[in-house]
């Protein structure tokens, strides 16, 4: 664990009650998260200046959603982590199977995308995230460049990361910091987690006067972060 995030405190539980909620305080949070891990245990992240009372109250609210996420994990099928031709990913934000392309050398699509592998037999997820990374640094910077010349954002420079409980982040130097996983969202979600990223270069928090600048630059929001609740396990977060 970094020096910046310190472990609060694990609620313990009998062994037939589900895994504990663990409280991390973070320097570099904004606002209150809460993920899930693989391993069923939930994760709820504490800013710098916020509470674990408040923390707590966050995940309360989040019950619902924690339950749903949970139920999912129950639900997905042994060796569903393993991608091979035929198996369904979420790919541009629709669920699309992994096809044989008829090409030399190897390739295969997932909607209309070609992608070229070395061979087709074993798990495909590597090679195929692999290129899902190098096409989302080509993609995803041209569109925050996009959207930040038609919002007026004082954006300075763009990456591309590997995130694992994040979908972007951003600097008050103007950087912004963007999952390359988003290339495998729906266009409005990663339009929305650009235009928030953009808008906290105004704003660095998540006050009434921020959220108000996301709604004049993406009124749908809402619907974006109902989308981001409902199936960013899909792609891992």
């Amino acid at each position: 664990m970094s020096a910046e995030t310190a472990q609060l405190d694990l609620f313990t539980r009998p062994d037939d009650e589900p895994p504990p909620v663990e409280f991390v305080r973070s320097a570099r949070a904004r606002g209150y998260r809460l993920t899930l891990r693989r391993d069923g245990t939930a994760v709820a992240t504490i800013p710098a200046r916020g509470s674990e009372r408040e923390a707590r109250r966050f995940v309360d609210q989040h019950r619902d959603w924690l339950e749903r996420a949970r139920a999912r994990q129950r639900r997905r099928p042994r060796g569903a982590e393993i991608w091979r031709i035929g198996t369904r990913i979420l790919w541009r934000g629709e669920m699309a199977e992994i096809r044989l392309a008829a090409m030399n050398p190897p390739a295969v699509c997932a909607a209309a995308d070609v992608f070229r592998v070395r061979q087709l037999d074993g798990d495909l997820r590597p090679a195929l995230e692999a290129l899902f990374n190098r096409r989302a640094r080509i993609e995803l910077p041209a569109r925050a460049w996009e959207l930040a010349a038609v919002t007026g954002a004082d954006l300075k420079h763009v990456t591309v990361r590997n995130q694992r409980s994040r979908w972007g982040s951003c600097s008050a130097a103007g950087t912004i910091s963007l999952n390359w996983r988003l290339i495998r969202t729906p266009d409005f979600v990663r339009d929305y987690i650009i235009c928030h990223e953009l808008m906290h270069l105004r704003e660095m928090n998540h006050s009434s006067r921020f959220w108000a600048r996301v709604e004049e630059v993406c009124p749908g929001w809402r619907e974006a972060e109902r989308w981001i609740k409902r199936n960013g396990s899909l792609v891992g977060l």
